[in-house]
């Protein structure tokens, strides 16, 4: 790899996040020469996902991480509940799953993505640039051949045999390389916004209904951060409104904590997530290929964008790692991935936008009491059922391993 304004690699990836950070861990410990850029100085972006389920730690505990990841500061979940009026519901139970670990761990996702450039860094063909932002793509004879990027000392031009575009749901590279997204409509968005935390305050996560509020619960060790639904373009409404009439919507709804709604000040206290859900026809071109966000945007419902975000990256490592160590992958193999990724994406997007539709939607619109679907009561009444969504959410469909090959390569 040279210095100064222009390098060549074997693979560079453009969007440090989870999809990001774990390919280039995988392909690093694998011995291939990899460039992660990440746009940012750091990786500190408050009100990202921060649910790391068991799929995800399932694959920290392969490769021999799960001891030093949870020895950072984590919450631990292992029942989710929902109340709806005045009534709590039980609705999953992630203490039998077949899985190491058998719960969700809430760690900022700063702290993830932290974990695994130190981890990957011990590998000598493993690069992180931080402050360089992938602008452009090289493209000879109907074939990429790298990347243009913007750092603080002026544009850097990487030259590999592979990009992968790894840069979220508005990625620079999906739209440079001509992809456009199938998009399957959202009812919502999410304000999100934290509250103070008070020492009877319970730790699970708090997921509260009631007709024309749905309000979302994280405990973060010391504070609440908190996802206020509302219907798709409802902020600027809000935002008319005024910061008080917020703060009433809330207090509503918050049970124990609406006393403290108070602490939100201004809208500079709060953010909005404009909720997306979309995916890719065409993951790959010759030379290319996107994951995570960047293929597929996934809704905030399950929280399970950082895990689907971690299975393409495991599913990218293990199919693509032989062919990059010789040298420039097949149009035919990259799109392997997507053959294997697209199927369980699909399924989740498809579950997520009928619960937006069927559910979220509804319970927003609605006016007076709400009462208990007919599922969730049974989910109360019959523990054995709780299983079911635990299962859903925290493993998915498809769940990807890191290959034994592979994972020979690191040792």
């Amino acid at each position: 790899m040279s210095a100064g304004h222009a390098l060549t690699t074997r693979c560079v990836i453009a969007g440090g996040g989870p999809a990001g950070m774990v390919c280039g861990y995988l392909l690093a410990r694998a011995g291939i020469e990899v460039v992660v850029l990440e746009k940012h100085a750091d990786f500190f972006r408050d009100f990202r996902g921060d649910t790391v389920h068991p799929s995800t730690l399932q694959v920290f505990t392969e490769l021999g991480l799960i001891d030093e990841f949870l020895a950072l500061p984590h919450q631990e979940v292992r029942h989710l509940h929902m109340d709806i009026g005045a009534e709590r519901f039980t609705i999953g139970d992630f203490t039998h799953l077949p899985t190491h670990c058998k719960f969700i761990a809430l760690m900022p996702q700063w702290d993830l993505l932290d974990f695994v450039a130190r981890k990957a860094s011990a590998f000598p063909h493993f690069s992180l640039r931080m402050q360089t932002k992938a602008t452009s793509l090289i493209e000879e004879n109907g074939e990429l051949r790298g990347l243009r990027a913007q750092t603080p000392e002026g544009e850097l031009e990487i030259r590999a045999d592979l990009v992968i575009g790894a840069d979220g749901r508005h990625s620079t590279i999906r739209e440079r390389a001509g992809f456009v997204p199938e998009e399957f409509g959202s009812p919502i968005d999410v304000i999100w916004f934290r509250l103070p935390l008070n020492a009877s305050d319970p730790t699970e996560p708090v997921a509260r209904l009631a007709a024309g509020r749905f309000l979302v619960m994280l405990y973060r060790g010391d504070y609440w951060q908190c996802a206020f639904v509302v219907p798709k373009d409802g902020f600027a409404r809000i935002e008319r409104e005024g910061i008080a009439a917020l703060r009433a919507r809330l207090a509503s709804i918050a049970g124990f904590a609406a006393d403290r709604v108070n602490t939100i000040r201004s809208f500079a206290d709060v953010s909005l997530l404009t909720v997306t859900v979309d995916r890719l026809t065409q993951w790959a071109k010759p030379g290319l290929l996107c994951i995570g966000d960047a293929a597929h945007a996934m809704s905030p419902v399950g929280g399970v964008g950082i895990n689907l975000a971690v299975q393409d990256a495991v599913a990218t490592a293990n199919l693509l790692w032989k062919t990059l160590k010789r040298g420039r992958p097949t149009l035919e193999e990259l799109n392997g991935v997507q053959a294997r990724r697209e199927f369980p994406t699909r399924l989740t997007q498809e579950a997520q936008v009928l619960i937006q539709n069927r559910v979220v939607a509804p319970t927003l619109a609605g006016e007076g009491e709400l009462k208990p679907p007919l599922a969730v009561k049974l989910l109360d009444w019959f523990p054995l059922l709780r299983r079911l969504p635990a299962r859903l959410v925290g493993i998915g469909v498809r769940p990807e391993h890191v290959s034994k090959e592979l994972l020979r390569q690191g040792r």
